[in-house]
């Protein structure tokens, strides 16, 4: 088995950090918030030793990739010109993308915006959904949350969340992620926060560790967000209503590439996004398949790493 190899690669004057494994055909992988390459650990090896050239990169933001000042510097547009950027530094494609989280949203606006640099596109946990709906985001989440705030509208003014992160960043990390993971039983609804408190509040911790994240993983994440900061990665939410902007032209659009979308049966936005999964009849033309992952919460990849590896190999021996 070939060892991990690290690199950086200049996307169009960004520089991106890359995490590779294995030769052959190229897969991308996208990771979502508050993660880092380092999500995708155990699908490195596994499509490595099927025989593909296995990459995951540090989203503009994180960990060793740029990171830009400006919040409007995090839209997705920019996301996908960093995309773009790699797979030409990589050999120019065709390449499968994957995604995760806010990665998912990354990959498929990727494929939406230009099929010919990609065989195949996946997303996890988020499923597409053509961009520019009837109302801008904030104003529906607003209306949606009443009284509370939205996580998302919780993250819209720069420095409150960092405020509140920094402050112990492995605790706050292991808080979310075991909240929004499949392990836990009548969790706090985080995606919620009481209006003037801090998410912070709502969170409760596990006894002992869950079997897909150590305390050695849980240190690799804090390390990596405590030299990275926070600024970059809670910049893509403030770039939501920019997004729905900057994309107005491709709405209604489907991705006409090969896709797959796999997501968890106690995650959150696959629950939510069940409108979206019912229309992929039309969004997804060449739909591969959906797989919503029985006892699955939202850190899809790490909580059924085997499921997810034995989807992404049979989707990615169809398409190749």
């Amino acid at each position: 088995m070939s060892e991990l190899r690290f690199h950086s690669v200049d996307a169009d004057g960004t520089r991106i950090h890359l995490a590779e494994q294995g030769e052959g055909p190229v897969v991308l992988m996208v990771h979502g918030f508050p993660e880092s390459w380092y999500s995708w650990r155990y699908q490195l090896p596994a499509l490595a030793a099927a025989g593909y050239r296995a990459v995951a990169m540090d989203v503009r933001g994180y960990g060793r990739s740029s990171k830009p000042s400006r919040v409007e510097d995090y839209r997705m547009v920019l996301k996908v010109a960093d995309v773009v950027g790699v797979v030409a530094a990589l050999g120019g494609g065709p390449t499968t993308i994957v995604g995760h989280d806010w990665g998912a949203p990354i990959a498929w606006t990727s494929a939406l915006l230009r099929p010919d640099l990609f065989r195949g596109v996946a997303g996890l946990s988020v499923p597409y959904a053509p961009p520019h709906g009837p109302t801008r985001p904030l104003a529906g989440m607003r209306q949606m949350a009443g009284e509370n705030e939205f996580y998302i509208e919780y993250f819209q003014e720069p420095g409150r969340a960092e405020a509140e992160i920094e402050r112990d960043v492995r605790g706050w990390l292991l808080g979310f992620y075991w909240c929004a993971s499949g392990d836990i039983e009548n969790g706090p609804n985080i995606a919620m926060v009481d209006r003037g408190r801090t998410l912070r509040e709502k969170f409760v911790y596990p006894e002992t560790m869950p079997a897909w994240l150590s305390e050695t993983d849980l240190d690799v994440y804090t390390r990596e967000f405590e030299y990275s900061g926070f600024f970059g990665p809670l910049s893509r939410y403030r770039n939501v209503d920019r997004d729905w902007e900057d994309l107005a032209a491709f709405a209604n659009r489907p991705i006409e590439i090969p896709a797959l979308f796999i997501g968890g049966s106690k995650d959150g936005p696959t629950i939510w996004g069940q409108p979206a999964i019912a229309r992929f009849g039309e969004t997804l033309p060449k739909l591969h398949r959906s797989e919503i992952l029985e006892g699955c919460g939202h850190w899809v990849q790490q909580e059924q790493a085997e499921a997810t590896n034995e989807l992404l190999l049979d989707f990615l021996a169809a398409i190749h």
